[in-house]
């Protein structure tokens, strides 16, 4: 096969310019000449006319060779260059084999140089795009995550980042954060994406919510546990704007396409308060809280029996994230004046209060 068939074929499936592999090419085969022979000053070029690879050695011309990889008689030297003389330096057509060892090695430089290539061009096409949302279709579905096809790249969405009950199913399109664009490869994968924090929410935000994304509504801070709850604190920039109001919309129109997003996942939209106590008592809906007491970081709060589940939440998370929204440590105080952690795990499960 021709030297430059074998370019075109890398050309059309690589999608790289016929120079860029045709360099590639000659650099391999020089490093496995150069495993085999590395005393020998040898160099390789793409010879278009004769469509061929010249392996060529700079030797010096001697009356007597006594190292035939660097040097050469006068008289093998004038059947290619006429005047030269001992003394000179001149360029030869190299006639030493390789084998398979040194073919194998060229093959490596050549793939590792062609990764490398793609690698740049991916870092420099997505690298601006780290922290948006991007989409995408699921081209497989492993234990450890999902590969997912953007346009011509592959980019990975590690199980640890999905939100927990996500479907994935090959051909499905999904939509994820753009968490980190690598420089090179890191096992196979070069963009990593991400569904469980709280960038992704925010940037979901954004998409379905134009006052968001105008920034004449704020989000000034979320606090999520993926596939559980988020709570967003709001507040408007506009005072005709209600930043609850907007971020739910009528009847929960805006707000319902980021919770299909989400799955099961649930939103309460906070806004902002004129007291600390008042901030806390938004904070753990859908409890009813009677009473808060704030000293320092710390929050001691007040509720009926029949609330203190629904304060806490499911495994302690909803006290968690109010605790995380505020910036307190949450306490729940019993009637008798005993004080629960926050941490208590004791706790049903809730819904959200619009």
């Amino acid at each position: 096969m021709k030297i430059s068939n074998v370019i075109e074929e890398l050309v059309e499936e690589r999608s790289l310019e016929y120079g860029v592999i045709a360099d590639i090419i000659c650099e391999g085969l020089l490093a496995a000449y150069k495993k085999k022979y590395p005393e020998a000053n040898i160099k390789v070029a793409l010879d278009r006319k004769r469509d061929e690879v010249a392996i060529t050695a700079e030797k010096a011309v001697v009356n007597t060779v006594q190292d035939d990889l660097l040097e050469i008689s006068v008289r093998k030297a004038r059947a290619t260059h006429p005047e030269a003389s001992v003394g000179q330096t001149v360029e030869v057509p190299f006639e030493g084999p390789i084998g398979r060892i040194e073919i194998l090695k060229a093959k490596q430089v050549i793939a590792q140089r062609i990764r490398s290539i793609e690698a740049a061009a991916v870092y420099k096409e997505f690298k601006e795009k780290e922290g948006t949302l991007v989409v995408g279709t699921i081209h497989k579905a492993e234990r450890n995550g999902v590969t997912v096809k953007i346009g011509d790249t592959l980019a990975f969405l590690p199980k640890s980042l999905m939100i927990p009950g996500d479907k994935c199913i090959v051909g499905y399109t999904i939509r994820a954060l753009l968490k980190e664009v690598l420089p090179e490869p890191r096992n196979d994968n070069q963009l990593v994406l991400d569904r469980s924090s709280s960038d992704f929410l925010l940037r979901l935000l954004e998409l379905e919510i134009p006052e968001i994304y105008e920034k004449l509504v704020e989000v000034k801070k979320v606090a999520r546990i993926a596939g559980y709850k988020a709570k967003i604190l709001v507040v408007s920039h506009d005072k005709n704007i209600d930043p609850v109001g907007t971020c739910i919309g009528f009847g929960g129109a805006r707000i319902k396409p980021i919770l299909r997003e989400l799955g099961t996942e649930k939103i309460d939209v906070i806004g902002e308060k004129d007291s600390q106590e008042a901030f806390v008592i938004d904070a753990l809906k859908p409890a009813e809280v009677k009473r808060v007491s704030i000293e320092g970081r710390s929050a001691q709060v007040w509720v009926n029996p029949d609330q203190r589940s629904l304060a806490i939440g499911k495994l302690g998370q909803n006290i968690r994230l109010a605790s995380e929204l505020t910036g307190l440590e949450i306490h729940l105080v019993q009637e008798e004046g005993g004080v629960e952690p926050v941490a208590s795990s004791a706790a049903e499960d809730e819904t959200i209060d619009w």
